[in-house]
């Protein structure tokens, strides 16, 4: 079944009765409900939160302008989108209306079809924002949005792991492909673990070559080679108390494997260059995005060190087998964008169907550079498929489509309606949505399809 949506109510404001009548008699024309206010005081009255889904107004009135109405409508209703409309248009005008929030800008005597769709693409903003705000609000009660990223089953079998294993010491060995967030779940290891007030180290061990990782890990003393001016702690001590994070514990080397194995055993560490041993109290979490076993097949990794890390082993499936959180992080993530950018971005039903349809090779990582790429690269705060990068969402597939569009050279007006008949039948049969993917209004739409 199909969704329906009530009628859009639209506020009128315009101290020219003839003007204001036109206009309601279009707007009434495309289906929406009017509310006219004959004056800017009556309308800033008018305007409350939640009322209107768009505020129609002319800027030079009496005492109270069109812009006085826009900053009403910032304060007491920030999600209605407000459209200005002037005889007296200009680039200033134009840019000074924008740059105080309004949703566009229109010069009189304006053209009925631009205005219709401008206030199309307005209220479908306006719906569409109000629609994800809900949805992330749900989600957030029911999920706690702020610390869980995802609710498959997959991944309710690592949070169940996390509990169980966060009140021991023993190591944990966490695996899974790059980008699945392995880190995070180390972290959430050791803040729910007895050592939670205590420091968190993460060392990528492939960043480093093995010399300086033994450095960075253990310190070294004065002098103990070129460049050692002074004597230093490693992290293993800066972490004592804590836990210890080695990412990519594959990548290190055999000498780096016994020192390792020695911490793990004895719980003592030597500094480079130094006599004597000193005792630390850390527990090591590690992860890698290969597969231990065959490097212990092949003796390139020593056997009592895997089981050593593996007393614990936690996976972390990749985002394609678990399609169902995509959602949930494509709104965290936005969440977290929509604060550092500062401006309401909402996610168009056809660029979730894409979203959800990646492979993801890069998982919750490249998603998450999706959508900070999308919220800064989007337009009226909505992200459409278009603000994915060319990979996302079927480009080739597009691409064939369109070509049978074209094939035969068509008209420009054969085109249009073979274009709008496409589109209509990507949204499914919604005619509501086509327009609004479209641009243009229902009755537009009607006439672009009529002709088969």
């Amino acid at each position: 079944m199909v969704a329906t949506h009530p009628s859009p109510h639209v506020l009128v404001v315009d101290d020219d009765k003839a003007a204001r009548d036109l206009l309601e008699r279009i707007l009434a024309g495309c289906g929406y409900r009017v509310t006219c206010a004959g004056d800017g005081e009556e309308a800033v009255a008018a305007i409350e939160p939640d009322r209107f889904d768009l505020v129609l107004s002319d800027i030079r009135m009496g005492r109270t302008d069109g812009f006085q109405v826009l900053a009403a409508a910032k304060e007491k209703a920030p999600d209605t989108p407000v459209v200005l409309l002037t005889a007296f248009g200009d680039i200033d005008g134009a840019m000074e209306a924008i740059r105080k929030g309004a949703y566009d800008y229109l010069s009189k005597p304006y053209q009925v079809e631009g205005l219709k769709q401008v206030c199309e693409r307005a209220v479908t903003q306006r719906r569409l924002a109000k629609e994800n705000r809900l949805l992330k609000r749900s989600l957030k009660e029911k999920y706690h949005l702020a610390s869980i990223v995802g609710r498959s089953p997959r991944m309710l079998e690592v949070y169940k792991m996390v509990a169980r294993v966060a009140p021991s010491n023993v190591p944990v060995l966490i695996t899974g492909e790059s980008g699945t967030g392995k880190e995070l779940v180390a972290r959430a290891i050791h803040a729910e673990s007895a050592r939670a007030d205590k420091p968190f180290v993460a060392v990528n061990c492939g960043a480093l070559a093995e010399g300086v990782l033994e450095s960075e890990l253990f310190g070294h003393e004065k002098g103990s080679f070129t460049g050692a001016l002074t004597s230093r702690a490693g992290l293993f001590e800066e972490a004592n108390g804590g836990t210890v994070f080695l990412d990519e514990i594959h990548a290190i080397g055999r000498k780096m494997q016994t020192q390792l194995l020695r911490v793990l055993q004895e719980g003592e560490i030597r500094r480079v260059g130094a006599n004597r041993t000193q005792w630390v109290s850390v527990r090591i979490l590690s992860a890698t995005n290969e597969i231990l076993e065959t490097m212990v097949d092949s003796g390139s990794f020593r056997e009592d060190l895997f089981y050593r890390l593996n007393v614990v082993s936690i996976r972390l499936p990749p985002l394609r087998e678990r399609r169902e959180d995509i959602p949930l992080l494509v709104y965290h993530f936005l969440a977290r964008h929509e604060r550092e950018n500062g401006k309401p971005v909402v996610v168009a039903p056809q660029t979730m169907e894409r979203l959800v349809a990646h492979a993801w090779p890069g998982n919750v990582r490249e998603l998450e550079n999706t959508i900070a790429r999308a919220v800064v690269l989007c337009h009226g705060g909505v992200i459409l498929p278009s603000d994915l990068p060319e990979n996302i969402g079927g480009t080739e597939e597009v691409s064939l489509e369109t070509n049978s569009l074209t094939s035969d050279r068509p008209t420009l007006e054969e085109l249009n309606r073979r274009y709008a008949k496409w589109i209509l039948d990507e949204a499914g049969g919604n005619k509501s949505k086509a327009a609004a993917i479209l641009g243009i209004d229902r009755k537009t739409l009607y006439r672009l399809i009529s002709d088969a």
